[in-house]
């Protein structure tokens, strides 16, 4: 009698390849009602209340799963690593010679094409099953990434008041080497006559705004307070009376070196900034006197050089500080080591040469900028022979090329301007703050004609500010003794690789328009001049000819009253 054979019980779970290792995506739902039996009060009397009662009720009956093998049988899996194909026994596979000749000979037999294209269709049904749209594929990974539309955005991310009174912020300076601290220099102009004013300026960590980190105790209230860019504890300043000093923060807020009152400016230290020198203690300052000196931080008893800024007697070597021009920015680059700029009370922008043998020398250029006081003066940290201005109600960017007119320059705004500034990292960027306390950005490569961004730090008016290193970061000072930290968005700090040529682009042909425009006045003024000599040379010799212009108009202006009449009479009543 045959034994019958077993039945085997196989149940095969088929998955493609591209599912495996599928994320599992859980999302939480609400309570869904299934049912709902209202009450009914007629049944209240049958009721018997029992209290406490405790009983638990389940919506659906309770299921579990349960399974038994009643033979347990061991399997194994073996499989083998199948790189090459089939090769017969006379071949040798390492060898690569054989395996080429024999390869060449199968692909030259007819069998081998045939077979090839049998197997294609099948392979190219189950290539196609398994590559089916996957929705959870990123699809187009090989195209090019489209930069995000830009943002332009700048807003407040600190705030540092100062802890007494409140009095203007007149400068302030970031720490060198771009640290994390920042210098506020505070004095009131109107109020130096009230000896309750407190003199103070301070340091401040921009991490911590509930109270400065250091506190500068001068002798009279700062106008200027300026970190050492070789030193980050070494700051300079200028007093309201004219004093210049310098100050150590290793050493506390007492002054390390003030210069003497009787070789200090005759009127405000508005003004000062280090020179490049090669230990880095040397520096210069301005005054509203005229004056610019220069001094060394190791022996304050004397200035080391001065310059009388006289423009009237530039020509002669006889330079008066009577007739000295009023100083209220100041500008030094330190790859010009002996050149300087300054801008003064008169509207003008001077460009000084420290190492002059004359007058003429020392004061070579001359650029009409404002109408009224220069507030800011500050060349282009990318491109030096451009320098920004601002002075009353715009701003403008000149070059050392055309001396008569600006090549780029804002609109004029409702609202005084007050300082002005170029981001160190993206230096297509002018940062202007307005008396209305806002804070504009202007961009030469964006818009020229509007700001690209306009931000309102503050109801009071701002006077001064001074960016980051990073580019991202913006000081900005008010006139109540409160200095606002502000954060540029990330394309109005960072610069692109191909900005530089592009504004190279713009400051050039701005320049040759300029230039071609400053010849054509030339040649104008010329002719009028010319054409104004003949002009008067022609009425000289012919006196009549403002009588016959004078009949010529009494003649055209009777006929078209004439005129006027008898078109009156011809239209119908």
């Amino acid at each position: 009698m045959e034994k019958p054979e077993k039945t085997e019980l196989v149940y095969e779970y088929k998955k493609r390849r591209k599912d495996f290792g599928r994320q599992l995506l859980f999302e939480d739902q609400g309570p869904e009602m299934l049912c709902s039996i209202p009450n009914n009060p007629s049944f209240y009397p049958n009721y018997i209340l029992r209290n406490p009662v405790h009983f638990a009720i389940q919506n659906t009956g309770t299921m579990s799963e349960h399974w038994v093998n009643s033979v347990r049988a061991e399997y194994t899996s073996s499989g083998v690593h199948h790189v090459e194909g089939g090769w017969p026994k006379d071949i040798n596979m390492n060898d690569p010679e054989a395996t080429q000749r024999y390869r060449r000979k199968i692909e030259k037999d007819d069998a081998y094409i045939h077979a090839v294209m049998h197997l294609g269709h099948s392979m190219e049904h189950n290539i196609l099953q398994n590559n089916a749209v996957d929705m959870y594929e990123t699809y187009y990974t090989e195209l090019p990434t489209i930069p995000p539309v830009e943002n332009s955005s700048c807003h407040t991310v600190n705030v540092y008041r100062e802890p007494e009174a409140r009095r203007p912020i007149r400068c302030l300076s970031w720490q060198a080497d771009g640290g994390a601290k920042l210098a506020a220099a505070h004095a009131d102009i109107e109020l130096i006559k009230n000896s309750r004013n407190p003199q103070y300026s301070y340091i401040w960590d921009i991490e911590n705004a509930n109270a400065p980190e250091l506190v500068i105790k001068p002798p009279q209230p700062l106008l200027d307070l300026i970190y050492n860019p070789r030193d980050q504890h070494i700051l300079i300043g200028g007093m309201m009376n004219g004093q210049v000093g310098w100050w150590d923060t290793r050493k506390g807020g007492d002054p390390a070196g003030v210069c003497p009152p009787h070789v200090a400016h005759r009127d405000l230290a508005r003004n000062v900034l280090f020179i490049n020198s090669k230990i880095g203690a040397e520096f210069f300052s301005s005054s509203p006197d005229g004056v610019v000196k220069w001094w060394d931080t190791r022996n304050m008893s004397e200035p080391t050089d001065s310059m009388i800024i006289d423009i009237v007697k530039a020509v002669t070597d006889t330079q008066s500080i009577d007739n000295a021009i009023g100083i209220t920015a100041l500008e030094y680059e330190p790859t010009i080591p002996t050149r300087f700029m300054v801008g003064t009370e008169t509207g003008l922008v001077i460009g000084g040469n420290r190492k002059g043998k004359n007058a003429v020398e020392k004061l070579p250029t001359k650029y009409e900028a404002h109408l009224g006081p220069v507030y800011a003066l500050q060349r282009n940290p990318t491109f030096p022979k451009n320098f920004m201005t601002v002075g009353d109600w715009t701003a403008r960017v000149w070059s050392e090329d055309c001396r008569e007119s600006a090549i780029l320059w804002t609109y004029s705004h409702r609202t005084k301007l007050t300082y002005g500034a170029w981001n160190p990292i993206r230096f297509s960027l002018m940062m202007v703050t307005q008396w209305d306390g806002c804070l504009s950005c202007w961009d030469l490569l964006r818009r020229r004609s509007a700001p690209i961004v306009t931000a309102q730090i503050c109801d009071e008016p701002l006077l001064s500010l001074r960016p980051h290193e990073g580019g991202l970061l913006v000081a900005c000072g008010s006139s109540k003794g409160t200095v606002y930290l502000a954060e540029l968005s990330e394309n109005l700090g960072t610069a692109d690789k191909n900005d530089k040529q592009l504004l190279t682009h713009v400051l050039d042909r701005e320049n040759k328009r300029e230039r071609i425009l400053e010849a054509r006045m030339r040649e104008l003024r010329l002719k009028m001049r010319q054409g104004g000599d003949q002009g008067q040379q022609a009425v000289e010799s012919d006196p009549t000819n403002n009588d016959r212009d004078l009949e010529e108009a009494t003649a055209e202006y009777m006929q078209t009253i004439t005129d006027l009449q008898a078109q009156q009479k011809a239209e119908p009543s």
